[in-house]
């Protein structure tokens, strides 16, 4: 693989072989040595991605860049249908709509401290977390369905789950256009039907973080950050019913492939020309899962607030107002160099600049919100949108940290310590499900995210608005 230097952060990957454009990857040095000693797995799998039919060039990996299903986590792909573009359920993921929601309190630092244990329980029994988590409350009917998977945030904010001012501030407000719920099959909604308000295992997680350190004292003002204040952060998706969309269509997308002539260097890319019976199918599915996954952030907003009342906290300093919610696993139709294309984003965010009119009125002068987590040891970011994203990377920046080791091997390296005593000693406390879920995302586990957005930076990818340091976490 020939890998030219572009310029301070990003690396091109010019056509060669089956390639149909030219690939392109950010990274700070550090992050190019580690792709390096992985035995660029990761971009091989880019690689691939520039095969596909109908791709726009150039094929795009952030600097969270990581192995993934079909398509690299970090990697970005935009795809013309009128030049036989395809939809893959693996430049999506498994779980659609994985995404971020940033939550804003008036609170202080100093004013949580003393109830911050109570909050702390209060969060860990209003959401449920862990492997097969269930909120036993709130039962869906089928008449429940087609309502919540079209509408999504809205549908809970209709059963009093929230704010119609929350709508305002979530990606595509709340809801992805062309959902069918008819392509969601029975299974899928056996296993969703009782995780909606749930965060699930693996990364995800709920945290109450403060506001460290602004950057952009202009932009944080637009957002409504200030030093010192408590915000909150929870990170989940559609668990068990998008994870059943993409296996259901996984099997469906190869059977298309070998039916349109369309060649896979991996079977992981399993595709199907957008147009075509199968691709439409999918599109609708994962719009109807995406709208879930809105949902279930939404739900998940409402209990929260409830546990800030719960832990003591009067009602107007902790109304947790929705900064922004954005997704990392989608694919959407977007205007990108005059024409109409289908982006795939598999661990990545939009990052539209300033002007755009899909960033909410509020954010339009400085840029969308781009929210990038971290580990639980150490922070998290705040960006805006810019210009250079829409020109380089189809509107889009990183999505987090980046793994930098495997749960198996996060788990050897946590095994003979206390990882949940080390954050309490730096005062941050920790509520999980399982010890093992602990282990498994230990702070050493991730890359730094302050490398991430270095480079994301360097690149003019983004723009850095301000630092958030956790306080409480809540993992399955």
């Amino acid at each position: 693989m020939r890998i030219e230097r572009d310029g301070p952060y990003r690396y091109r990957i010019p056509r060669q072989g089956a390639m149909r454009v030219d690939a392109v990857f950010y990274a700070s040095p550090d992050i190019a040595r580690d792709l390096k000693a992985e035995g660029d797995q990761a971009l091989h799998q880019l690689v691939n991605v520039a095969t596909l039919p109908g791709i726009v060039e150039p094929a795009v990996a952030l600097p969270d860049i990581h192995w993934g299903y079909g398509f690299p986590i970090g990697g970005v792909a935009a795809f013309d249908p009128r030049r036989g573009g395809v939809v893959s359920p693996g430049g999506v993921g498994f779980d659609i709509n994985c995404g971020v929601r940033l939550l804003c309190s008036d609170l202080t630092r100093e004013e949580l401290e003393p109830r911050k244990e109570a909050l702390a329980d209060a969060l860990f029994r209003l959401v449920p977390a862990g492997v097969g988590s269930e909120r036993r409350e709130l039962r869906l009917t089928a008449a429940d369905w087609p309502r919540l998977l079209t509408r999504g945030a809205g549908w809970a904010v209709e059963q009093g789950l929230g704010d119609p001012g929350d709508l305002e501030c979530i990606e595509s407000g709340g809801a992805l256009p062309g959902a069918d719920p008819d392509r969601v099959s029975p299974r899928a909604l056996e296993r969703g039907g009782s995780q909606l308000g749930t965060l699930g295992s693996g990364n995800h997680f709920l945290e109450v973080q403060y506001v460290e350190h602004v950057y952009d004292p202009e932009a944080a003002e637009a957002f409504g950050l200030f030093p010192g204040q408590v915000t909150v952060l929870i990170h989940t998706g559609s668990r068990g019913l998008g994870h059943q969309v993409c296996q259901d269509f996984v099997d469906r997308m190869l059977a298309a492939a070998r039916r349109h002539g369309i060649e896979l260097p991996d079977r992981q890319l399993a595709a199907a020309p957008i147009e075509s019976p199968e691709g439409q199918g999918y599109l609708g599915a994962m719009a109807a899962a995406a709208n879930f996954a809105f949902a279930n952030r939404q739900v998940i907003t409402a209990y929260a607030r409830e546990a800030f009342t719960r832990a003591g906290f009067g009602p107007g300093s902790t109304r947790l107002r929705v900064l922004y919610d954005l997704a990392h696993n989608n694919a959407e139709w977007e205007e990108h160099g005059g024409r109409r294309v289908l982006v795939h984003r598999k661990g990545a965010t939009r990052a539209f600049g300033p002007g755009h009119p899909d960033v909410p009125a509020r954010y339009r002068a400085v840029g969308q919100p781009v929210l990038v987590p971290g580990d639980m040891g150490r922070y998290s970011y705040v960006l805006a949108g810019t210009e250079g994203a829409m020109a380089e990377t189809f509107g889009s920046s990183c999505h987090g940290a980046g793994r930098r080791l495997s749960r198996s091997q996060a788990k050897k390296v946590a095994r003979q310590r206390d990882p949940v005593g080390e954050l309490a000693r730096r005062g941050i406390l920790v509520r999980a499900a399982t010890r093992a879920t602990v282990d498994e995302e230990i702070p050493e586990a991730y890359k730094d995210v302050a490398d991430v957005v270095e480079a994301v930076e360097g690149a003019g990818l983004g723009r850095r608005v301000a630092r958030l340091r956790p306080l409480i976490v809540v993992k399955g």
